[in-house]
């Protein structure tokens, strides 16, 4: 070969495995949680999942590190962070690596507020008060009072509040500008849910992984029949009540589709898109007895049952009955809902702690059987 083309042969990357995912509401972000879940046990890595019997980093508290199980011990050894949290740098700096990938997800905040009021219904007392979404949405403020502001921060801009922000702040042009560079500062990507598997591309080109580490079943989804139609006026106010995460959202947005345009081009993102879809097809044919997600009460296997939540009503998967070990474990660990997840994870990392309680059969009693 002459000496020019050596030079221009790719460099081949590392796959990066200090990776931490600020996991924000009603985003898809239980379905990245997953496929954190699962690269950690691919590569064997340590998970700073969240102390004693909590399933999450201290939400909706400011992240502290000792939020996470054996940070006294652990230190800075972490390679993965993924559980919810309220985003807190410096806090996360403690707890992971100084090489450390982060990246989180946004969702456009229209069906977004529409996900989170039928999903908290029962616990949000701005929801609780209201008879559906449209008319919380005619008159925000007749249900949103702030004093009840800790309870009350699923209904108004979640995501902002997710990203360690006031999310009752006045949408002050220069305050907006300031908190969006800083989130700029703190986040090496920012990927947008409505575009799922363009965002799983994107992924798997900044940290270097493969189409296989990326492949993931849709998780914690409702049916369809619990959606609320929402009115062109409401989807109007939804931008006006929500203007700090309408804001976050167009100006990630874009920075979503120039980083591709970029990185990846068009194309390239076009037919990945396609190959993961068709990978994810294949596999749905070798796990799942029913080619979609089903309705928590046709779920077979209890141990394999998502949380429920509100008026929501979340799917899940039944796995076909005589798959051979390996599959099965592999089938089994791409629809196993996050609470249960993290409880297995507890256990494998930190087996001399009482097991986290999910309150549901368990997947593995033995922690060898994987």
């Amino acid at each position: 070969k002459s000496h020019e083309e050596l030079l221009i042969l790719p460099t081949p990357c590392h796959a990066k495995t200090n990776v931490m995912f600020l996991k924000t509401h009603k985003t898809a972000s239980s379905t990245v949680l997953n496929i954190m879940f699962r690269f950690a046990e691919r590569y064997s890595l340590t998970v700073a999942l969240p102390a004693d019997q909590l399933f999450h980093l201290g939400y909706p508290k400011t992240f502290v590190a000792h939020f996470v199980e054996g940070f006294e011990t652990i230190g800075q050894n972490y390679n993965i962070m993924c559980n919810h949290l309220r985003f807190n740098p410096l806090e996360v700096k403690r707890v992971m690596a100084a090489n450390t990938f982060y990246f989180s997800i946004l969702r456009n905040p229209i069906p977004l507020l529409e996900s989170s009021y039928i999903y908290y219904k029962n616990s949000v007392p701005a929801f609780r008060s209201s008879k559906n979404v449209n008319e919380f949405l005619a008159s925000p403020t007749k249900y949103y009072h702030p004093a009840d502001y800790r309870e009350n921060i699923y209904a108004r801009n979640i995501m902002w509040f997710d990203f360690g922000y006031d999310n009752n702040a006045e949408d002050d042009t220069n305050y907006t500008q300031a908190v969006l560079e800083e989130i700029e500062q703190n986040f090496h990507l920012i990927l947008i849910a409505d575009y799922f598997d363009e965002s799983m591309i994107l992924l798997k080109h900044a940290l270097c992984w493969d189409l296989d580490d990326v492949i993931y079943f849709k998780l914690n989804s409702r049916s369809q029949d619990t959606v609320q139609t929402l009115t062109p006026e409401s989807e109007e106010q939804i931008k006006v009540w929500c203007s700090l995460d309408w804001k976050l959202y167009l100006h990630f947005n874009q920075s979503f589709w120039r980083r591709i345009e970029e990185t990846i081009g068009l194309e390239v993102l076009e037919k990945e898109v396609d190959q993961l879809r068709s990978r994810q097809k294949e596999l749905m044919e070798t796990c799942l007895s029913e080619q979609e997600a089903v309705r928590k009460d046709d779920i077979r296997n209890k141990a394999l049952l998502p949380f429920q939540s509100g008026a929501a009503n979340i799917l899940g998967y039944n796995l076909k009955q005589d798959l051979d070990n390996r599959t099965l474990r592999t089938c089994q660990k791409m629809v196993i809902p996050e609470l249960q997840y993290t409880s297995y994870l507890y256990a494998v990392q930190h087996p001399h702690k009482k097991r986290k309680n999910v309150g549901l059969p368990l997947l593995w009693t033995n922690l060898q059987e994987r």
